[in-house]
């Protein structure tokens, strides 16, 4: 298809290096605050599976700081997430970063949003078609929920988003992302700050 394998990366990197370059200001200020709010930390890098599972490193602001218990172990994320880290997560400032991984080739701007590589193993026949295309910044699970739908409903909007990719389709989702952010709607699920661990699929 000539959209996914030649139009949509050419356009990814030019609409991602517009945009970092008109974003860089806030990028630099955002870096500085969260520098200090994170004790010389503003950014955290993951690795996350990418298009066939190929494993890259994500990069994204740092929202929370690693503030531990008296047990040693890191406080729940609604403790340890900071006042302009809570800022950054409510605007998506967080992505801004990501632009980078779209650049570099890792990420699309528009596809299924990158999880953790534990999760692998765990996804079955449907779900695992998420790895078919490069995952976005933003993608159809986002404009329809985002944290606050479930696992499975989540995997259904990705796997139906790879039927179904087409350049009007991204341009609706990064539409629909826009309205959303500016609403900020979906950030949370409805128990966590974050959205809960996946633990595989239940029949």
């Amino acid at each position: 298809m000539l959209y996914r394998s030649v139009v949509k990366p050419v356009f990814d990197l030019i609409v991602a290096a517009t945009a970092f370059t008109l974003a860089l200001p806030v990028f630099l200020i955002v870096t500085i605050l969260l520098f200090i709010a994170n004790n010389g930390k503003p950014f955290f890098f993951q690795k996350r599976p990418g298009k066939h599972g190929n494993i890259f490193k994500v990069i994204k602001f740092k929202t929370m700081n690693d503030k531990k218990g008296k047990d040693g172990q890191l406080l729940p994320d609604a403790d340890r997430l900071t006042a302009i880290g809570q800022f950054v997560r409510k605007t998506s400032l967080d992505e801004i970063p990501q632009l980078l991984n779209v650049i570099k080739g890792d990420m699309s701007l528009i596809g299924p949003r990158p999880l953790l590589v534990e999760y692998l193993p765990l996804y079955n026949d449907r779900q695992k078609t998420r790895h078919n295309v490069r995952p976005g910044i933003t993608g159809w699970a986002q404009v329809n929920g985002r944290n606050a739908i479930s696992w499975s409903q989540k995997f259904e909007y990705d796997a139906w988003y790879v039927e179904h990719m087409s350049f009007g389709l991204d341009l609706k989702i990064m539409w629909l992302t826009v309205f959303k952010v500016f609403n900020s709607e979906g950030i949370s699920s409805g128990t966590s700050v974050t959205m809960e661990k996946f633990t595989g699929n239940t029949l």
